[in-house]
């Protein structure tokens, strides 16, 4: 919120001056000079990297992002988290921009930004209750909880709270509808890990997060 991001400094990571990027320095990287860490931007390639770096070392049925021995659940897990990152901007980028920051409030803007976070919505609520003829699913891919679910998530779980109140949103969007949608946000957010996430740079709780300890122990 103090424009950081847009320093020197930030822009060497990301040059596209957003949020989130990591230095990775414990690396095997030997094409970099000693000492120089990996960069890694946007949320999408973050997940990823961090699947791929962490998830051998838990079993196979715990991780984030499917094996390449699974190529089929591999591929659904990247659809799904492709279809985030192209859908995001016209979740919190156009909609909430247009509804709640704009200095001039503009129907067609709302309204055409009203419209596609509906479609979206219902395009998720469609795949998560086997509506196109699969089948109901727990979780995006199915079974399995992957980076897809944890990328998808945020976005959509706050779209109910733009606005003065924390309802406003999600009454005027007419979210409660979208039943599967709402039944898996229950289970995402349920999870002990996306509580302690969801309490990162909200002042009312964790403006930061520096360390484990930040969190209550029963929060683990």
């Amino acid at each position: 919120f103090k424009g950081d991001q847009f320093g020197s400094g930030f822009t060497e990571i990301n040059p596209n001056s957003k949020i989130p990027a990591l230095l990775d320095y414990d690396h095997s990287d030997e094409t970099l000079p000693e000492g120089e860490p990996i960069r890694v931007f946007e949320s999408g390639s973050v997940l990823l990297y961090l699947a791929e770096k962490f998830d051998p070392s838990v079993p196979e049925g715990m991780r984030f992002l499917p094996p390449t021995s699974k190529p089929a659940l591999r591929a659904e897990c990247l659809n799904w988290l492709m279809w985030q990152m192209g859908s995001a901007p016209n979740l919190g980028g156009a909609f909430g921009h247009y509804y709640r920051y704009a200095p001039v409030k503009i129907e067609y803007a709302i309204d055409r930004a009203a419209m596609e976070v509906k479609r979206l919505f219902d395009v998720l609520d469609r795949h998560l209750g086997g509506l196109d003829g699969g089948e109901e699913k727990a979780w995006v891919c199915g079974d399995v909880y992957t980076v897809a679910d944890i990328a998808i998530y945020p976005w959509f779980v706050n779209m109910f709270k733009y606005g003065p109140t924390d309802i406003e949103s999600g009454v005027f969007l007419g979210l409660k509808e979208y039943e599967h949608v709402n039944a898996w946000m229950d289970r995402v957010g349920a999870r002990k890990a996306v509580k302690r996430g969801m309490q990162v740079n909200r002042a009312r709780f964790l403006p930061e997060r520096h360390s484990r300890d930040d969190f209550k122990p029963e929060e683990y």
